[in-house]
């Protein structure tokens, strides 16, 4: 029996409401704050500190004592949420996304001229969607839920005095819960609620150059991850002639999409370094989710994300030996648009300011701070309930606030 109403499977979950995140589609950029001040310019090519383990493991290798670093990223999102019409009643209160914070922590080694040994601990995919109760589209979506964290060990090699090398397998734990009410329509309290669990496997890869003196040129590669979720499909208070309700096991195949990044960092002279760089990443992975249970659902949905691109260029100015300033600027690519957009993917293109500073304590100490503000244009929902017939639409406007300190120690 097929139930095409069931579409807000685990992956959409998964796949979703990361409006409240300084990267798009369902990406975080929070690893590292020292990067965060740049605009993630020069994420592979600058290897400031131990986070390097995310940015480009081979910067390992400029590295030299051992280091511990980390911190944490608050985010503040807020969405707007206008022009509003559905059969539905209801309202459109926006703000979908609460206070989110993302940790992160480093440690990097020397183990001799040649190799250096690293350890990594971040959050690469994480949100929180979560509307009103009354929403006018929660026949659609209420609240989604997505986890990943991410153990990454690493090994980096210096093959000469200008190129090293970086590796490091990561192992990533995936948890996501939903929930909606689809016949909401039919003013049924009907509520759907699923959640899932999984551990998968990749890597990630870097090649670090110093072309000159001055300049150095970075690549990274993000592999993709392969995920089987199982978990649970519960549903409650569906009306009697709908033999829905109960408890379903479930899973569902999903991949995590690949990204290389490249970019370049160039010391003009003692007081200032420009960065640049650019991101790929294969969100058109992401074209068709359909969940597994062994109940009469087969809930199925067709995404139709597309390939996007990053753009971002930053500066550093060294005021002294103590203080460094920073600026940088990104333009995100969506990855889906207003044929496919949804109330639980409400993203758009975005632009992101970022400034940040840090501040050598000592020989030993250093603390980086950094603001980021993120606007983006306007992108449009036309959404169908396709087991009511009914038709959500709405225009939205997201924007966030972000902030982040981190503190490095060198022993």
């Amino acid at each position: 029996m097929r139930h095409a109403w069931f579409q807000t499977t685990l992956a959409i979950a998964v796949a979703s409401a990361s409006c409240q995140l300084m990267a798009n589609g369902l990406a975080i950029n929070e690893q590292s704050v020292s990067s965060m001040g740049t605009g993630f310019a020069g994420r592979s090519s600058s290897a400031q500190d131990a986070s390097t383990v995310f940015g480009n493991p081979a910067g390992m290798s400029r590295l030299e004592r051992a280091e511990v670093s980390g911190g944490v990223a608050a985010i503040k999102a807020n969405t707007d949420i206008s022009n509003g019409t559905s059969p539905v009643a209801g309202t459109n209160k926006g703000d979908i996304a609460p206070e989110a914070a993302v940790p992160f922590g480093y440690y990097v080694r020397p183990l001799n001229d040649k190799w250096h040994v690293g350890l990594g601990f971040y959050v690469p995919f994480g949100v929180i969607s979560d509307y009103e109760s009354s929403f006018q589209g929660r026949d659609l979506g209420l609240y989604s839920k997505v986890q990943v964290m991410t153990l990454q060990p690493t090994l980096s090699y210096k093959l000469n005095d200008r190129v090293a090398i970086g590796f490091g397998p990561t192992i990533n734990k995936i948890d996501g819960k939903l929930t909606n009410n689809p016949l909401a329509a039919m003013g049924s309290p009907a509520e759907v609620n699923i959640k899932g669990d999984d551990i998968g496997y990749g890597f990630n890869l870097g090649v670090l150059v110093d072309v000159t003196d001055r300049l150095a040129w970075g690549l990274t590669y993000h592999s993709k991850v392969d995920y089987e979720l199982e978990g649970r499909v519960r549903a409650t208070d569906f009306p009697a002639q709908r033999p829905v309700n109960g408890s379903y096991k479930a899973t569902l195949d999903f991949t995590s999409p690949e990204s290389a990044d490249t970019s370049i960092t160039y010391k003009a002279n003692d007081k200032w370094t420009l960065y640049g760089g650019a991101t790929w990443t294969r969100w058109s992975r992401l074209q068709e989710i359909h969940a597994i249970n062994n109940g009469p659902l087969d809930p199925r949905e067709e995404l139709n994300w597309e390939d996007t691109w990053s753009y971002a260029i930053g500066m550093a100015y060294q005021v002294n030996p103590s203080w460094v300033l920073r600026g940088g600027f990104t333009l995100d690519e969506s990855p889906t648009s207003n044929a496919d957009r949804t109330v639980r993917i409400p993203v758009s293109n975005r632009k992101i300011v970022s400034l940040g500073a840090g501040w050598n304590i000592s020989r030993d100490w250093t603390v980086d701070v950094a603001y980021a503000y993120l606007r983006e244009s306007k992108g449009s929902v036309s959404q169908v309930n396709h087991s009511t017939g009914t038709q959500y639409s709405a225009d939205y406007r997201n924007s966030a606030h972000g902030a982040g300190v981190q503190l490095t120690h060198r022993f």
